[in-house]
Protein backbone atom coordinates (compact mmCIF):
# COMPACT_ATOMS: atom_id res chain seq x y z
CA UNK A 1 0.00 0.00 0.00
CA UNK A 2 1.26 3.21 -1.09
CA UNK A 3 2.44 5.51 2.53
CA UNK A 4 -0.31 8.87 2.70
CA UNK A 5 2.02 11.49 1.97
CA UNK A 6 1.98 14.43 5.27
CA UNK A 7 -0.27 17.82 5.12
CA UNK A 8 1.73 20.98 4.10
CA UNK A 9 2.57 21.46 7.84
CA UNK A 10 3.32 18.58 8.77
CA UNK A 11 1.80 15.09 10.79
CA UNK A 12 -0.38 16.19 13.55
CA UNK A 13 -0.12 15.25 16.79
CA UNK A 14 2.48 14.69 19.52
CA UNK A 15 5.94 13.61 18.03
CA UNK A 16 5.07 13.77 14.57
CA UNK A 17 7.15 17.29 14.07
CA UNK A 18 3.97 19.46 12.96
CA UNK A 19 5.05 23.07 12.04
CA UNK A 20 2.56 25.74 13.39
CA UNK A 21 5.10 28.38 11.49
CA UNK A 22 4.76 28.08 7.48
CA UNK A 23 8.35 29.70 6.58
CA UNK A 24 9.13 31.89 4.06
CA UNK A 25 10.55 30.20 1.21
CA UNK A 26 13.44 31.68 0.14
CA UNK A 27 14.04 33.91 -3.03
CA UNK A 28 16.35 34.46 -5.97
CA UNK A 29 16.46 36.61 -9.16
CA UNK A 30 17.67 35.83 -12.60
CA UNK A 31 17.41 36.73 -16.03
CA UNK A 32 14.65 35.73 -18.47
CA UNK A 33 17.92 33.29 -20.00
CA UNK A 34 18.84 31.85 -16.39
CA UNK A 35 15.38 31.25 -15.83
CA UNK A 36 13.13 30.34 -19.09
CA UNK A 37 12.78 26.71 -17.83
CA UNK A 38 10.42 28.01 -14.66
CA UNK A 39 8.21 29.56 -17.49
CA UNK A 40 5.09 29.73 -16.71
CA UNK A 41 5.95 31.22 -12.96
CA UNK A 42 3.79 31.00 -10.40
CA UNK A 43 3.50 34.73 -8.93
CA UNK A 44 2.68 37.91 -10.65
CA UNK A 45 5.52 40.87 -11.37
CA UNK A 46 7.39 41.77 -8.70
CA UNK A 47 8.58 45.34 -7.82
CA UNK A 48 10.30 47.76 -10.81
CA UNK A 49 13.84 47.68 -10.94
CA UNK A 50 14.08 50.26 -13.17
CA UNK A 51 16.11 53.32 -11.68
CA UNK A 52 18.67 53.81 -8.35
CA UNK A 53 17.94 50.72 -5.83
CA UNK A 54 15.36 52.31 -3.40
CA UNK A 55 14.38 49.49 -0.27
CA UNK A 56 13.17 45.79 -0.29
CA UNK A 57 9.57 45.43 0.00
CA UNK A 58 8.47 44.57 3.73
CA UNK A 59 6.41 41.57 2.93
CA UNK A 60 8.43 39.98 -0.02
CA UNK A 61 12.04 41.35 0.31
CA UNK A 62 11.88 42.20 -3.43
CA UNK A 63 13.89 44.99 -4.37
CA UNK A 64 12.09 48.27 -5.50
CA UNK A 65 14.19 50.69 -8.11
CA UNK A 66 12.96 54.14 -8.42
CA UNK A 67 13.37 57.49 -8.84
CA UNK A 68 11.68 60.52 -10.31
CA UNK A 69 14.25 60.80 -13.84
CA UNK A 70 14.42 56.68 -13.76
CA UNK A 71 10.81 55.88 -14.03
CA UNK A 72 9.66 59.40 -16.18
CA UNK A 73 12.72 58.55 -18.90
CA UNK A 74 13.01 54.94 -19.16
CA UNK A 75 10.18 52.81 -17.24
CA UNK A 76 7.57 55.30 -18.22
CA UNK A 77 5.84 54.52 -15.24
CA UNK A 78 5.20 58.08 -14.20
CA UNK A 79 4.30 61.14 -16.26
CA UNK A 80 5.81 64.25 -14.66
CA UNK A 81 9.76 63.52 -13.23
CA UNK A 82 9.04 64.92 -9.55
CA UNK A 83 8.31 63.17 -6.25
CA UNK A 84 6.38 64.37 -3.08
CA UNK A 85 8.08 63.51 -0.04
CA UNK A 86 5.56 63.29 3.28
CA UNK A 87 6.77 62.12 6.81
CA UNK A 88 6.86 63.16 10.30
CA UNK A 89 10.55 64.06 11.51
CA UNK A 90 13.25 61.84 11.79
CA UNK A 91 11.80 58.48 10.35
CA UNK A 92 14.13 59.08 7.26
CA UNK A 93 13.17 61.46 4.32
CA UNK A 94 16.19 62.75 4.37
CA UNK A 95 17.86 59.84 3.55
CA UNK A 96 15.77 58.61 1.50
CA UNK A 97 15.97 61.86 -0.71
CA UNK A 98 20.13 61.31 -0.65
CA UNK A 99 20.34 57.82 -1.23
CA UNK A 100 18.54 59.26 -4.64
CA UNK A 101 20.53 61.40 -5.38
CA UNK A 102 23.72 59.62 -4.92
CA UNK A 103 22.51 57.04 -7.00
CA UNK A 104 20.97 59.54 -9.89
CA UNK A 105 24.57 60.72 -10.19
CA UNK A 106 26.50 57.27 -10.62
CA UNK A 107 23.95 57.60 -14.01
CA UNK A 108 25.28 61.14 -14.62
CA UNK A 109 22.98 63.31 -13.37
CA UNK A 110 23.72 66.15 -11.21
CA UNK A 111 22.60 66.60 -7.87
CA UNK A 112 21.40 70.06 -7.00
CA UNK A 113 20.36 71.02 -3.34
CA UNK A 114 18.91 74.32 -3.70
CA UNK A 115 18.38 74.94 0.45
CA UNK A 116 20.08 72.54 3.24
CA UNK A 117 18.55 74.04 6.71
CA UNK A 118 20.38 71.43 9.30
CA UNK A 119 22.91 70.53 7.40
CA UNK A 120 22.75 67.32 6.49
CA UNK A 121 23.82 67.42 2.47
CA UNK A 122 27.10 69.19 2.50
CA UNK A 123 29.39 65.70 3.10
CA UNK A 124 27.27 64.01 0.21
CA UNK A 125 28.01 67.57 -1.87
CA UNK A 126 31.42 67.51 -0.95
CA UNK A 127 32.30 63.50 -1.18
CA UNK A 128 31.19 64.25 -4.66
CA UNK A 129 32.99 66.71 -5.81
CA UNK A 130 30.58 69.76 -5.66
CA UNK A 131 30.38 72.88 -4.56
CA UNK A 132 29.15 74.25 -1.09
CA UNK A 133 27.63 77.59 -1.43
CA UNK A 134 26.61 79.27 2.30
CA UNK A 135 24.57 81.96 3.17
CA UNK A 136 23.80 83.79 5.60
CA UNK A 137 24.37 87.21 8.11
CA UNK A 138 27.95 87.56 7.50
CA UNK A 139 28.59 84.00 5.86
CA UNK A 140 27.62 84.79 2.03
CA UNK A 141 25.74 86.74 0.44
CA UNK A 142 23.19 86.07 -2.96
CA UNK A 143 22.69 89.04 -5.11
CA UNK A 144 19.01 88.82 -6.05
CA UNK A 145 19.27 90.93 -8.61
CA UNK A 146 22.72 89.62 -10.90
CA UNK A 147 21.52 87.75 -13.61
CA UNK A 148 24.40 85.36 -13.63
CA UNK A 149 25.24 83.48 -16.50
CA UNK A 150 22.21 84.87 -18.28
CA UNK A 151 23.97 87.45 -20.13
CA UNK A 152 27.23 86.04 -21.28
CA UNK A 153 25.01 82.60 -22.83
CA UNK A 154 22.79 85.12 -24.73
CA UNK A 155 25.66 86.61 -26.53
CA UNK A 156 26.85 82.90 -27.32
CA UNK A 157 23.46 81.86 -28.68
CA UNK A 158 23.33 85.49 -30.57
CA UNK A 159 26.81 84.74 -32.02
CA UNK A 160 25.79 81.18 -32.90
CA UNK A 161 22.65 82.47 -34.65
CA UNK A 162 19.69 81.89 -32.43
CA UNK A 163 18.63 85.16 -31.63
CA UNK A 164 14.82 83.48 -30.49
CA UNK A 165 16.94 81.27 -28.11
CA UNK A 166 18.72 84.32 -26.63
CA UNK A 167 15.80 86.71 -26.01
CA UNK A 168 14.30 83.85 -23.75
CA UNK A 169 17.55 82.91 -21.70
CA UNK A 170 17.32 86.97 -20.87
CA UNK A 171 13.37 86.74 -20.52
CA UNK A 172 13.68 84.20 -18.05
CA UNK A 173 16.56 86.05 -16.13
CA UNK A 174 14.51 88.95 -16.00
CA UNK A 175 11.33 86.66 -14.70
CA UNK A 176 13.42 85.04 -11.81
CA UNK A 177 14.60 88.60 -10.77
CA UNK A 178 10.85 90.23 -10.37
CA UNK A 179 9.63 87.14 -9.22
CA UNK A 180 12.62 87.43 -6.00
CA UNK A 181 12.26 90.99 -5.65
CA UNK A 182 8.28 90.33 -5.39
CA UNK A 183 9.15 87.64 -2.24
CA UNK A 184 11.55 89.93 -0.72
CA UNK A 185 8.94 92.72 -0.41
CA UNK A 186 6.05 90.35 0.21
CA UNK A 187 7.83 88.15 3.24
CA UNK A 188 9.07 91.89 4.58
CA UNK A 189 5.67 93.75 4.51
CA UNK A 190 3.23 90.69 4.97
CA UNK A 191 1.35 91.30 1.55
CA UNK A 192 2.38 91.12 -1.88
CA UNK A 193 3.03 94.25 -4.06
CA UNK A 194 0.57 95.90 -5.97
CA UNK A 195 -0.03 94.81 -9.87
CA UNK A 196 1.42 98.53 -10.44
CA UNK A 197 4.53 98.48 -8.20
CA UNK A 198 5.52 95.18 -9.63
CA UNK A 199 5.03 96.92 -13.07
CA UNK A 200 7.69 99.30 -11.69
CA UNK A 201 10.10 97.19 -10.37
CA UNK A 202 9.88 94.95 -13.81
CA UNK A 203 10.40 98.44 -15.70
CA UNK A 204 13.47 99.37 -13.30
CA UNK A 205 14.83 96.01 -14.18
CA UNK A 206 15.17 96.81 -17.72
CA UNK A 207 16.30 100.29 -17.38
CA UNK A 208 19.36 99.14 -15.05
CA UNK A 209 19.92 96.28 -17.97
CA UNK A 210 20.39 99.03 -20.62
CA UNK A 211 21.88 101.64 -18.64
CA UNK A 212 24.12 100.49 -15.70
CA UNK A 213 27.39 99.36 -15.69
CA UNK A 214 28.03 96.01 -14.12
CA UNK A 215 25.91 93.35 -11.76
CA UNK A 216 23.59 96.31 -10.20
CA UNK A 217 21.86 95.36 -6.46
CA UNK A 218 19.09 96.68 -4.44
CA UNK A 219 20.97 100.47 -3.45
CA UNK A 220 21.03 100.65 -7.27
CA UNK A 221 17.55 100.15 -7.74
CA UNK A 222 16.11 102.05 -5.17
CA UNK A 223 18.27 105.27 -7.11
CA UNK A 224 16.51 104.47 -10.19
CA UNK A 225 12.86 104.28 -8.57
CA UNK A 226 14.47 107.74 -6.82
CA UNK A 227 15.19 109.14 -10.34
CA UNK A 228 11.87 108.82 -12.14
CA UNK A 229 12.87 107.97 -15.16
CA UNK A 230 10.50 108.04 -18.38
CA UNK A 231 9.14 104.29 -18.23
CA UNK A 232 8.73 104.19 -14.60
CA UNK A 233 6.37 107.51 -14.55
CA UNK A 234 4.44 106.09 -17.56
CA UNK A 235 4.18 102.62 -15.39
CA UNK A 236 3.51 104.65 -11.79
CA UNK A 237 0.41 106.54 -14.00
CA UNK A 238 1.52 110.00 -12.27
CA UNK A 239 0.12 112.00 -14.80
CA UNK A 240 2.86 114.10 -15.34
CA UNK A 241 2.94 115.32 -12.18
CA UNK A 242 6.17 114.75 -9.53
CA UNK A 243 4.22 114.65 -6.62
CA UNK A 244 1.83 112.31 -7.42
CA UNK A 245 4.74 109.95 -8.81
CA UNK A 246 6.38 110.09 -5.18
CA UNK A 247 3.01 109.10 -3.92
CA UNK A 248 2.88 106.16 -5.68
CA UNK A 249 6.27 104.72 -5.17
CA UNK A 250 6.26 105.95 -1.63
CA UNK A 251 5.33 102.51 -0.37
CA UNK A 252 7.71 100.98 -2.67
CA UNK A 253 10.76 103.16 -2.00
CA UNK A 254 10.35 102.05 1.62
CA UNK A 255 10.51 98.69 0.95
CA UNK A 256 13.47 98.77 -1.07
CA UNK A 257 15.12 101.01 1.27
CA UNK A 258 14.56 98.41 4.00
CA UNK A 259 15.96 95.85 1.73
CA UNK A 260 19.36 97.99 1.66
CA UNK A 261 22.11 97.51 3.42
CA UNK A 262 21.57 98.02 7.32
CA UNK A 263 18.08 96.48 6.49
CA UNK A 264 16.47 93.35 7.31
CA UNK A 265 17.86 91.46 4.22
CA UNK A 266 20.67 93.61 3.49
CA UNK A 267 23.57 91.55 4.70
CA UNK A 268 22.54 88.79 2.95
CA UNK A 269 20.63 90.42 -0.22
CA UNK A 270 21.72 93.79 -1.29
CA UNK A 271 25.47 92.94 -1.58
CA UNK A 272 27.32 91.13 -4.59
CA UNK A 273 26.82 87.38 -4.77
CA UNK A 274 29.83 86.17 -2.87
CA UNK A 275 29.95 82.60 -5.03
CA UNK A 276 28.45 82.27 -8.49
CA UNK A 277 26.95 78.68 -8.95
CA UNK A 278 28.47 76.48 -11.35
CA UNK A 279 26.30 74.26 -13.81
CA UNK A 280 28.61 71.41 -14.22
CA UNK A 281 28.57 69.61 -10.77
CA UNK A 282 26.81 69.04 -7.39
CA UNK A 283 25.36 72.08 -5.59
CA UNK A 284 24.30 72.83 -2.16
CA UNK A 285 22.87 76.02 -0.97
CA UNK A 286 23.85 76.16 2.80
CA UNK A 287 21.60 78.24 4.91
CA UNK A 288 21.91 76.39 8.53
CA UNK A 289 24.35 79.81 9.39
CA UNK A 290 20.52 81.18 9.77
CA UNK A 291 18.96 80.49 12.94
CA UNK A 292 15.46 78.67 13.20
CA UNK A 293 14.11 82.04 14.85
CA UNK A 294 14.26 84.30 11.95
CA UNK A 295 12.28 82.51 9.83
CA UNK A 296 11.68 85.31 7.61
CA UNK A 297 15.17 85.23 6.60
CA UNK A 298 15.64 81.68 6.33
CA UNK A 299 12.05 81.24 4.21
CA UNK A 300 13.54 83.96 1.48
CA UNK A 301 16.75 82.26 1.66
CA UNK A 302 15.27 79.12 0.18
CA UNK A 303 13.69 80.99 -2.38
CA UNK A 304 16.70 82.70 -3.34
CA UNK A 305 18.14 79.69 -3.50
CA UNK A 306 15.52 78.03 -5.36
CA UNK A 307 15.36 81.34 -7.84
CA UNK A 308 19.30 81.01 -8.67
CA UNK A 309 19.16 77.44 -9.20
CA UNK A 310 16.45 77.07 -11.54
CA UNK A 311 18.12 79.93 -13.55
CA UNK A 312 21.20 77.86 -14.22
CA UNK A 313 19.50 74.85 -15.07
CA UNK A 314 17.38 77.14 -17.39
CA UNK A 315 20.66 78.39 -18.93
CA UNK A 316 21.96 74.80 -19.36
CA UNK A 317 19.39 73.16 -20.89
CA UNK A 318 18.54 75.79 -23.56
CA UNK A 319 22.31 75.46 -24.35
CA UNK A 320 21.86 71.90 -24.59
CA UNK A 321 18.76 72.27 -27.14
CA UNK A 322 20.79 74.32 -29.51
CA UNK A 323 24.07 72.04 -29.61
CA UNK A 324 26.42 74.64 -27.65
CA UNK A 325 26.81 72.33 -24.96
CA UNK A 326 26.10 68.68 -23.34
CA UNK A 327 22.52 67.91 -21.92
CA UNK A 328 22.84 67.76 -18.32
CA UNK A 329 20.20 66.19 -16.14
CA UNK A 330 19.81 67.86 -13.06
CA UNK A 331 18.19 66.56 -9.79
CA UNK A 332 16.72 69.13 -8.03
CA UNK A 333 15.64 69.23 -4.09
CA UNK A 334 13.82 71.28 -2.28
CA UNK A 335 13.89 70.65 1.07
CA UNK A 336 11.75 72.45 4.06
CA UNK A 337 8.93 73.23 1.35
CA UNK A 338 6.75 74.54 4.36
CA UNK A 339 8.95 77.28 5.34
CA UNK A 340 9.34 79.06 2.68
CA UNK A 341 5.05 78.41 1.79
CA UNK A 342 4.28 80.30 5.26
CA UNK A 343 6.77 83.23 5.27
CA UNK A 344 4.02 85.38 3.49
CA UNK A 345 0.64 85.44 1.92
CA UNK A 346 1.41 84.91 -1.87
CA UNK A 347 4.50 82.93 -1.64
CA UNK A 348 2.87 79.84 -3.19
CA UNK A 349 2.31 81.70 -6.55
CA UNK A 350 6.38 82.77 -6.57
CA UNK A 351 6.82 79.02 -5.38
CA UNK A 352 4.60 77.88 -7.88
CA UNK A 353 6.16 79.60 -11.26
CA UNK A 354 9.82 78.20 -9.77
CA UNK A 355 8.63 74.61 -9.88
CA UNK A 356 7.09 74.94 -13.57
CA UNK A 357 10.65 75.99 -14.71
CA UNK A 358 11.93 72.42 -14.76
CA UNK A 359 9.89 72.67 -18.41
CA UNK A 360 12.69 71.05 -20.30
CA UNK A 361 13.17 67.19 -20.28
CA UNK A 362 16.00 66.02 -17.83
CA UNK A 363 14.80 67.89 -14.72
CA UNK A 364 13.96 65.46 -12.06
CA UNK A 365 12.91 67.39 -8.79
CA UNK A 366 11.86 66.20 -5.18
CA UNK A 367 9.66 68.32 -3.09
CA UNK A 368 9.99 67.43 0.94
CA UNK A 369 7.52 68.59 3.86
CA UNK A 370 6.09 66.89 6.92
CA UNK A 371 2.55 66.63 6.63
CA UNK A 372 -0.22 67.54 4.47
CA UNK A 373 -1.20 69.82 7.25
CA UNK A 374 1.50 71.88 6.80
CA UNK A 375 -0.09 72.98 3.08
CA UNK A 376 -3.49 73.08 4.16
CA UNK A 377 -2.10 75.58 7.40
CA UNK A 378 -1.50 78.47 4.69
CA UNK A 379 -3.69 81.72 5.84
CA UNK A 380 -5.39 82.33 2.61
CA UNK A 381 -7.64 79.50 0.65
CA UNK A 382 -6.21 80.08 -2.79
CA UNK A 383 -2.88 79.04 -1.41
CA UNK A 384 -4.04 76.07 0.13
CA UNK A 385 -5.40 74.56 -3.23
CA UNK A 386 -2.52 75.54 -4.76
CA UNK A 387 -0.24 74.20 -2.14
CA UNK A 388 -2.02 70.92 -3.01
CA UNK A 389 -1.63 71.18 -6.23
CA UNK A 390 2.03 70.65 -5.88
CA UNK A 391 1.33 67.18 -4.33
CA UNK A 392 -1.15 66.42 -7.16
CA UNK A 393 1.30 67.45 -10.14
CA UNK A 394 3.95 64.97 -8.58
CA UNK A 395 4.44 62.23 -10.14
CA UNK A 396 4.38 59.63 -7.35
CA UNK A 397 4.84 60.22 -3.23
CA UNK A 398 6.63 58.81 -1.38
CA UNK A 399 5.10 58.70 2.43
CA UNK A 400 6.57 57.76 6.33
CA UNK A 401 4.43 57.90 9.18
CA UNK A 402 2.10 59.65 9.25
CA UNK A 403 -0.87 60.23 12.03
CA UNK A 404 -4.05 58.93 11.63
CA UNK A 405 -5.81 62.15 11.63
CA UNK A 406 -3.71 63.57 8.35
CA UNK A 407 -5.49 60.28 6.24
CA UNK A 408 -8.86 62.11 5.41
CA UNK A 409 -6.56 65.32 4.02
CA UNK A 410 -3.93 62.48 2.23
CA UNK A 411 -6.64 60.36 1.08
CA UNK A 412 -8.61 62.97 -1.02
CA UNK A 413 -5.41 63.28 -3.05
CA UNK A 414 -4.08 60.21 -3.04
CA UNK A 415 -6.09 56.78 -2.74
CA UNK A 416 -5.24 54.89 0.67
CA UNK A 417 -6.72 52.01 1.39
CA UNK A 418 -7.55 50.78 4.70
CA UNK A 419 -4.67 48.71 5.05
CA UNK A 420 -2.41 51.32 3.75
CA UNK A 421 -3.23 54.53 6.10
CA UNK A 422 -2.88 51.83 9.11
CA UNK A 423 0.38 50.65 8.09
CA UNK A 424 1.52 54.49 7.54
CA UNK A 425 0.08 55.09 11.14
CA UNK A 426 1.83 52.58 12.02
CA UNK A 427 5.31 53.51 11.79
CA UNK A 428 4.68 57.02 13.48
CA UNK A 429 4.34 55.51 16.63
CA UNK A 430 6.94 56.50 19.30
CA UNK A 431 9.96 54.05 19.95
CA UNK A 432 10.09 51.29 22.82
CA UNK A 433 12.90 51.09 25.06
CA UNK A 434 15.34 48.91 25.20
CA UNK A 435 15.89 47.32 28.54
CA UNK A 436 19.46 45.54 27.45
CA UNK A 437 20.33 48.43 26.29
CA UNK A 438 19.50 50.83 28.82
CA UNK A 439 17.91 53.72 25.94
CA UNK A 440 15.21 54.09 23.17
CA UNK A 441 14.93 51.33 20.53
CA UNK A 442 14.80 52.29 16.71
CA UNK A 443 11.53 53.90 16.06
CA UNK A 444 8.95 51.57 14.14
CA UNK A 445 8.83 53.34 11.07
CA UNK A 446 12.79 54.36 10.61
CA UNK A 447 13.15 54.03 7.10
CA UNK A 448 10.61 52.37 6.06
CA UNK A 449 8.13 54.43 3.41
CA UNK A 450 4.89 53.71 1.10
CA UNK A 451 5.36 54.58 -3.02
CA UNK A 452 2.05 55.15 -4.66
CA UNK A 453 1.78 56.44 -7.72
CA UNK A 454 -1.44 57.17 -8.70
CA UNK A 455 -4.45 54.93 -8.13
CA UNK A 456 -2.07 52.08 -7.46
CA UNK A 457 -1.48 49.99 -4.48
CA UNK A 458 1.48 51.44 -2.79
CA UNK A 459 4.80 49.56 -2.43
CA UNK A 460 6.03 49.93 1.26
CA UNK A 461 9.40 49.47 1.61
CA UNK A 462 12.18 49.13 4.09
CA UNK A 463 15.44 51.56 3.35
CA UNK A 464 18.81 50.01 5.40
CA UNK A 465 21.56 52.44 5.25
CA UNK A 466 24.87 51.37 4.19
CA UNK A 467 28.47 52.00 6.01
CA UNK A 468 29.01 55.08 3.84
CA UNK A 469 25.45 56.51 3.46
CA UNK A 470 25.93 56.56 7.43
CA UNK A 471 28.92 58.25 7.42
CA UNK A 472 27.05 61.35 5.29
CA UNK A 473 23.90 61.81 7.71
CA UNK A 474 24.30 65.06 10.22
CA UNK A 475 20.73 65.24 11.49
CA UNK A 476 21.37 63.91 14.43
CA UNK A 477 25.24 63.62 14.55
CA UNK A 478 25.25 65.66 17.74
CA UNK A 479 22.75 63.46 19.55
CA UNK A 480 24.25 60.29 18.67
CA UNK A 481 27.91 60.85 18.13
CA UNK A 482 29.66 60.53 21.93
CA UNK A 483 32.14 62.89 23.23
CA UNK A 484 35.49 62.14 24.70
CA UNK A 485 35.97 65.37 26.48
CA UNK A 486 34.48 66.34 28.99
CA UNK A 487 34.05 69.55 30.94
CA UNK A 488 37.07 72.35 31.12
CA UNK A 489 38.62 70.23 28.25
CA UNK A 490 38.52 66.97 30.34
CA UNK A 491 38.70 63.55 28.98
CA UNK A 492 35.72 62.13 29.54
CA UNK A 493 35.35 58.43 31.13
CA UNK A 494 35.07 55.50 29.22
Amino acid sequence: MRPRRPPMRGWLGRGRGESVYLQTPPEWRGTTVQVCGLWPFAIGAGTPMVGVPFGRHIHTGATLCCDPISWYQRANLIGNPSVFFLGRPGLGKTSAVMRMAVGLSGYGVIPLVLGDTRPDYIKMVDRLGGQVITLGRNRGALNVLDPGEAPDAAARLRAAGFGREAEEVLADAHGLRLNMLSSLITVLRKSAPTAREETILARALTWLDEHHDGVPVIPDLLQVVRAAPAELREAALDRGAATRYQEVTEELEAALVALGPGGKFGDVFAKPTTQPMRRDRAVVYDVSAIPQSDSDLRAVALLASWSAGFAVVNIAQVLADVGLETRRHYFVVLDELHQALKAGPGLVDRVDYLTRLNRTVGVGLAMITHTMKDLRSLPLEEDRQKAMGFIERAGFIVCGGLPLSEMPLLSSVVGLSREEQELLGGWQDPPAWDTKEGREAPPPGLGKFLVKVGGRPGIPVDLTLTAAEKSLHMSSARWTERSRTGLLGQEAPQ
